[in-house]
C-alpha cells in the first residue's frame, strides 16, 4: 500500500482519488504520525471475487455443525 504526506496528496488529488477508484487499491496518509486510509467503498459484492473451490471439505459438510472436540481438547487445565 502507498503512503503519501498530506502535502502529496494535495499536489495531486485529483490524480489520487482517480488511481484508488480505478484499482480499488487504499492509500495511507501520514500525517504527524497518524494514519488515515482512503478506500473506496464498494457498491459491489465483496464476494462476488471469491472462487469456488470444490472437493476442500472431505465428507458432508454439516458433520462440521454438529461436531463433538471433546475427545481431543484437554478440559483439566492445570
Amino acid at each position: 500500500m502507498k503512503t503519501l504526506t498530506p502535502t502529496e496528496l494535495r499536489r495531486n488529488i485529483y490524480k489520487i482519488l482517480d488511481e484508488v477508484l480505478e484499482t480499488g487499491i487504499p492509500i495511507e496518509i501520514n500525517k504527524g504520525g497518524k494514519k488515515l486510509k482512503l478506500i473506496p467503498l464498494s457498491e459491489t459484492d465483496k464476494f462476488k471475487n471469491l472462487v469456488s473451490r470444490t472437493g476442500v471439505i472431505k465428507g458432508d459438510p454439516e458433520d462440521l455443525v454438529n461436531a463433538n472436540w471433546e475427545k481431543e481438547i484437554k478440559l483439566d487445565l492445570p
